[in-house]
């Protein structure tokens, strides 16, 4: 679904009912209000004449809405891009959202995602309505205005957790966008109790349906211990956050689902507050709340009929999920496991937690970078692996290799095969889930070949990629779907 192919009368019936279907997709401005409302506001039903449509909360504030908050826009879910202007478009908001791009100029937004600046401006007009610096600035606010609602953090905090540079800009820019203060949502709308002093709290809100008991399943097979757990309906972990947004910090979250409610439950410690866009957009991506299944459903036909809430699971860190892939190459979920766990046994970093059961956070790109091949072979691990492991962590380290969140997928995957010991199989996986590609197909897979009842051949690969053509841009799901039918964890 696209923002472009909605008239002004299918958004305002989609309003009408109130379909969670298309939230995220669009949004109303109320003339008589000035408020901007996401099509599933219970609000009285504001006339036809009175409702403009935007393609995004920013175009919204652009146009001199200010948000509702009783819906509260910044709680919408997003959504996925497969056109290729829109996934370039969509690969610089993911740099706007996780921090990246706060302060850089647009000519390295533009640099990394591989475009002019003007071909950006263009792309992101498209898809947004607006420029990246507006959009930019929305999120900031929108993100503020979620902090202040949801969380006891000083004011101060909030406004460099948010990603401005002062509180006094923080302040100008509420002042100017929405005519009052931050106070007053502190004032009036937070509920948070003080128990919760050493956690942030936040729902990740996604469209139904969604399978998470699946999604825990798949992580919980294989989660490394120590480092991620699955029990008590939750899943929790140590992560790293060690990029631009701020100073490197090490921290736990948990997620779960809400019940009664169509979101998920985030909650991190405290201590990564100053990184929360980033914790955000991450966990977002890992648990794919952005998806909208009834259109991959739709997509992939009888494969996806019995499971339409089927999600991507993907990795918290590029690094990490890659070189997981490394150790998982030919051996079973279990041994991968097992190798993953003495490799953190030996070289991740010990982490306090609330949790027994976690207790390291995974080895960083540097830690790794300095090891040699005798070092992790020791473990058991062959050595052609560890050498590509070691590889993988000194192109990490030297940026030659990006795996971050807004990472190219076709770039990511040439960069991997370039490396010895990383072949196509091995690289579609990790865009699959590092990079949330949703249209990764991994060549050669043995479980995909057995659920379409086609050899382990070249021939068989043929016939393979012909009929997962039907599924593009949606062919990660359909290898899912795929695995699915055999109960065969990868």
């Amino acid at each position: 679904m696209k923002f472009g192919h909605l008239t002004p009368n299918a958004c305002y019936q989609a309003m009408k009912a109130h379909d969670m279907r298309f939230d995220g997709h669009f949004f109303v401005g109320v003339a008589s209000t000035r408020v901007y409302c996401r099509p599933i506001c219970r609000v009285r039903l504001p006339r036809p004449e009175s409702c403009a449509f935007y393609p995004s909360a920013a175009a919204a504030e652009a146009a001199g809405f200010r948000p509702c908050l009783r819906c509260r826009p910044e709680l919408a879910p997003g959504f996925a891009a497969t056109e290729a202007s829109a996934k370039l478009a969509r690969g610089a908001a993911r740099m706007i959202e996780d921090g990246v791009a706060n302060d850089a100029k647009l000519a390295f937004v533009a640099q990394r995602i591989g475009v002019t600046d003007r071909h950006l401006r263009r792309i992101f007009a498209d898809e947004f309505g607006v420029s990246p610096v507006q959009y930019a600035q929305t999120h900031r606010l929108l993100l503020a205005k979620r902090l202040l609602t949801d969380t006891l953090l000083p004011i101060a905090q909030i406004a460099f957790a948010s990603g401005f540079s002062s509180v006094r800009r923080m302040n100008a820019l509420f002042a100017e966008r929405y005519r009052f203060s931050p106070t007053r949502l502190r004032r009036d709308g937070s509920s948070v109790s003080s128990g919760d002093a050493d956690a942030l709290t936040f729902q990740l809100p996604y469209r139904p349906p969604y399978d998470f008991a699946r999604v825990l399943a798949f992580l919980g097979t294989r989660a490394i211990p120590g480092v991620e757990s699955v029990s008590d309906g939750a899943y929790r972990r140590i992560i790293r956050v060690d990029d631009e947004t701020a100073r490197p910090a090490i921290g736990w979250l948990e997620v779960r689902q809400l019940q009664r409610r169509h979101a998920l439950q985030l909650r991190f410690a405290s201590l990564l507050a100053g990184s929360t866009q980033t914790v955000l957009s991450r966990a977002k991506s890992v648990f794919d709340v952005a998806a909208d299944p009834q259109e991959i459903s739709a997509a992939l036909g009888s494969l996806a009929t019995d499971a339409t809430g089927l999600r991507l699971p993907g990795g918290f860190d590029g690094f990490e999920l890659a070189l997981r892939a490394i150790l998982g190459q030919q051996v079973s979920v279990k041994a991968a496991r097992t190798l993953a766990s003495r490799f953190v046994a030996a070289f991740g970093e010990p982490v306090a937690t609330p949790f027994d059961d976690l207790t390291r956070a995974f080895p960083a790109p540097s830690r790794v970078a300095e090891l040699n091949r005798d070092d992790i072979a020791r473990l058991g691990i062959v050595g052609q692996r560890a050498q590509a492991m070691i590889a993988i962590a000194r192109a990490v380290e030297s940026s030659a290799l990006d795996l971050g969140n807004a990472a190219e997928p076709d770039r990511a995957i040439e960069a991997l095969c370039g490396i010895r010991g990383v072949g196509p199989w091995t690289a579609h996986y990790i865009a699959m889930r590092a990079l949330a590609w949703p249209d990764a197909w991994p060549p050669g897979d043995v479980a995909v070949h057995n659920a379409l009842d086609l050899p382990n051949t070249p021939k068989g690969q043929r016939q393979a990629d012909a009929l997962a053509e039907a599924w593009r841009p949606w062919r990660s799901y359909a290898v899912l779907h795929l695995w699915r039918r055999l109960e065969t964890p990868r």
